[in-house]
């Protein structure tokens, strides 16, 4: 092969490979930590800790978390294999859909925490006479239901196909009628509702918190806000390039020169959605106070920390009444 081969030979075959060994390196890890981690969270707030509000918010995000990473391993699998899926169309179709549900859920259940927080800043009378445990139970349920509904596409869209290699390919089969159509839908819909929409509410909700709170109060928050700060701002980080990705991908046909760049851009934001999974708990345990403190005590001090409620309702109403301007209970 002379010089242009050979770099063309590197980048569309050399350079692909090593992303997928990279790739499967991350999943694996996400694996480890996603599922260890998510579920000292979810033992945690679902038996050791009261059950309060906050926990409830926890432990659905952690759910979300463990039930997509428990899953990965069919994702390495199907790369090392050399992308032969040899575990039928029906767990093609779930593994898909438990991506996209965790999106979903994920991203949905931030915004109601969000709104949960603005509302205890703005009506913490209102909240300390209607937030409870068992409201934010029937929110948690309404947002499985949502996320649930926005991940069928997935569910109809996935499909197998076996090739004259004999090797099975786990894709979004779109049919030939309509094909582009469809898959612009798809990844325009899964933009707007899977980030514009959740992402909106939830800057306004720290807007309104921001305007809300005085300066010196807002530098000084609790750990609770700072942890789900943190939160929100590492998903919308690890998420963003795969919108930006999918968008792209959609202007391959138009602009062939774009292959390159999805080819090697797709793995790698994926693998970046994929890490957010396991990066919660890390974040729990690491953004509360004193945290080398409570590690070295107990692993599950630390986390017990990040969860608990700051103050009492009592405590916060007689603050309000005192001072005229109430911060918020919990995150």
């Amino acid at each position: 092969m002379d010089d242009q081969e050979q770099r063309m030979y590197y980048l569309y075959v050399t350079v692909p490979r090593r992303l997928h060994i990279v790739s499967m390196v991350i999943y694996s890890l996400a694996f480890v930590l996603g599922v260890v981690g998510n579920g000292l969270v979810i033992f945690i707030t679902g038996f050791r800790m009261k059950r309060t509000v906050n926990t409830v918010w926890f432990l659905h995000l952690a759910i979300a978390d463990f039930a997509f990473t428990l899953f990965l391993p069919l994702s390495v699998a199907y790369a090392a294999l050399g992308f032969h899926w040899p575990f039928g169309r029906a767990m093609c179709k779930i593994n898909s859909a438990l991506a996209f549900l965790n999106l979903y859920a994920s991203v949905y259940l931030l915004m109601v925490i969000s709104i949960d927080r603005c509302i205890s800043v703005r009506c913490p009378v209102w909240a300390h006479n209607h937030r409870t445990p068992r409201l934010a139970s029937f929110v948690v349920l309404g947002v499985w239901i949502l996320a649930l509904v926005l991940s069928c596409p997935n569910l109809y869209f996935r499909d197998t196909a076996t090739n004259p290699n004999n090797e099975t390919n786990c894709f979004n089969n779109y049919g030939e009628t309509g094909k582009e159509v469809k898959h612009r839908a798809m990844i325009i819909s899964r933009f707007i509702f899977g980030f514009v929409v959740p992402f909106s509410i939830i800057v306004f909700c720290y807007g309104a918190i921001v305007l809300k709170l005085r300066r010196n109060e807002l530098t000084q928050s609790n750990k609770p806000f700072k942890v789900i700060t943190a939160v929100i701002v590492a998903f919308f980080a690890c998420w963003l390039p795969h919108h930006i990705f999918s968008f792209i991908e959609l202007q391959m046909n138009k602009q062939p020169k774009l292959y390159l760049v999805v080819l090697i851009g797709v793995p790698l934001a994926s693998s970046l959605a994929f890490v957010n999974s396991c990066l919660n708990p890390i974040l729990y345990v690491f953004m509360g106070h004193d945290f080398k403190e409570r590690l070295r005590r107990s692993l599950f001090s630390a986390f017990e920390h990040a969860f608990t409620e700051d103050s009492s309702p009592s405590t916060t109403l007689t603050k309000s009444k005192n001072s005229g301007d109430m911060e918020s209970q919990g995150l």
